[in-house]
């Protein structure tokens, strides 16, 4: 074409310059003063030269074609083999050309892919929370295939953090692990409140798994770490106080539960979602058991329940059921507390949520044991024990033992019990679970010394005192900051 000089707006050269076609934008891969907005995330040059070249001639235009009135044709092979960085600019008037989106032609993903995987994504979580964890951990699988496709990273993270909710509640332990690492790693980049289900499913897992000290350090440094950067996210809090209530009460650090339990409790007000605020009751529930509260005990739980049938929230639901079980057992009111356990037991099996199974009927077992149903109770547990894995359930076997223990001793065989007790404490020390321990200890030291064995009953006494000694102080660092606001402020 006949040569004027003159440049585009976006530094791409107007038909007839004849300037060169590293000249008609402002950026080259080298890297020139015209690199994109990161924001955009465009493709690599290749890349997009690549999806140039086939779309165009999927169309059937020529170079000129598809240049004109912009650009020259030979821009559009200098682009088409990757030599060049369009700008935005160059790439609309290409994409407007083509029939394509914009975000199209510069990702490679079809127009608001990302916004339906949002919104599917969304879907999966309400097919966990109110179905099977299996058919959401279906779609979370194919969810996250489509993101990687895409290159979707935020989606990529959401689909990993789902299938780790999925396999925590199926009892895959070494799988949630592994799904909440690699969501934490996709997401990295993101702020803590963006990553605080990452961090308590991790701490969840762990503690599952019997690796209570470990779970306590995670929610301990994520708390710290919003409490002193600034980041007063009140859901995120509310979700890390919770979840350290179950370790600090497993390990005997019952002040620090009951001073998590108060931060919740001031939090949940500031709380929109009632989903987290319905997590909160049920768990603090548990701390008021602890200090004798029952009747707010009774009434943190009717909240809870209210909040999960609104939701239609299947497994909390049945926690609500499990915590009151646990309530009424405490008062030694066995056939109300039978009645809410099964339930609790029936609504987790039709979730297939394995670990929360075996922690119910660990409760179940003791209940039927008090009632002087054994052979029931040692039924449930033996077949328990055969489901276990040695990488998952280091507490629930250890309960288990503890009851298979008591059952043989009021059957009369010392010896049996022996070895249920001893296997116990192994399990326990192994987990951390100091209040568990003391107990396991003193049944331990009361079967040797009903036995004679002074010696061995005094040493079992001791460890167990050991056990006993500053409870929340021996085994865990400093408590967390508390959040810079609230009663205590």
């Amino acid at each position: 074409m006949a040569g004027t000089s003159g440049a585009s707006a976006d530094g791409g050269a107007r038909p007839g310059t004849g300037g060169a076609a590293a000249a008609e934008d402002v950026g080259t891969i080298e890297g020139g003063s015209g690199a994109p907005d990161p924001a955009l995330r465009q493709d690599l040059p290749p890349a997009i030269g690549e999806r140039v070249k086939r779309l165009r001639k999927e169309r059937g235009l020529t170079q000129r074609q598809l240049a004109e009135p912009a650009y020259t044709a030979a821009y559009v092979s200098t682009l088409e083999a990757g030599k060049v960085r369009p700008s935005e600019v160059a790439l609309r008037h290409l994409a407007d050309r083509l029939g394509v989106t914009y975000e199209e032609l510069a990702t490679g993903r079809p127009a608001h892919v990302a916004a339906t995987l949002r919104m599917r994504l969304a879907d999966a979580q309400r097919i966990l929370a109110t179905s099977d964890a299996e058919d959401a951990a279906a779609e979370f699988g194919r969810l996250l295939a489509e993101a990687e496709e895409y290159g979707l990273g935020r989606e990529r993270g959401a689909a990993l953090l789902g299938l780790g909710e999925c396999a925590l509640e199926t009892g895959e332990l070494a799988e949630a692990q592994a799904r909440f690492e690699a969501a934490g790693e996709q997401l990295r980049d993101e702020p803590l409140p963006a990553r605080t289900r990452v961090v308590r499913g991790r701490a969840i897992a762990h503690y599952l798994a019997g690796e209570l000290r470990y779970a306590c350090y995670l929610l301990e440094s994520a708390i710290n770490e919003l409490n002193t950067s600034g980041l007063h996210d009140p859901g995120s809090l509310l979700q890390l106080y919770t979840a350290s209530i179950a370790p600090y009460m497993d390990m005997g650090a019952h002040a620090r539960a009951a001073q998590a339990a108060e931060v919740a409790l001031a939090l949940a007000p500031e709380v929109p979602d009632p989903a987290l605020v319905a997590s909160m009751h049920r768990t603090v529930a548990r701390t008021l058991i602890a200090e004798g509260r029952t009747e707010a005990a009774e009434a943190s739980l009717l909240r809870a329940t209210e909040l999960y049938q609104q939701l239609q929230i299947r497994t909390e639901l049945a926690h609500c059921h499990w915590m009151r079980g646990y309530v009424h057992a405490q008062h030694d009111d066995l056939v109300r507390a039978e009645e809410e356990l099964r339930t609790a037991r029936s609504m987790l099996l039709s979730k297939r949520a394995t670990l929360y199974v075996w922690q119910v009927e660990v409760e179940l077992a003791d209940v039927l044991r008090r009632k002087g149903d054994q052979a029931e109770a040692a039924e449930l547990l033996e077949r328990l024990l055969d489901g276990l894995q040695q990488d998952r359930g280091a507490l629930h076997a250890g309960g288990a033992h503890r009851l298979l223990g008591l059952i043989a001793e009021e059957r009369g065989d010392p010896e049996k019990a022996e070895r249920h007790y001893v296997t116990a404490l192994s399990l326990l020390e192994t987990a951390g679970a100091a209040g568990d321990l003391a107990d396991i200890c003193r049944l331990l030291g009361d079967l040797y010394r009903g036995e004679g064995r002074t010696d061995a009953a005094l040493n079992a006494y001791r460890t167990g005192l050991g056990h006993r000694a500053a409870p929340g102080t021996t085994t865990l660092g400093p408590a967390p900051a508390r959040p810079p606001f609230g009663p205590w402020t």
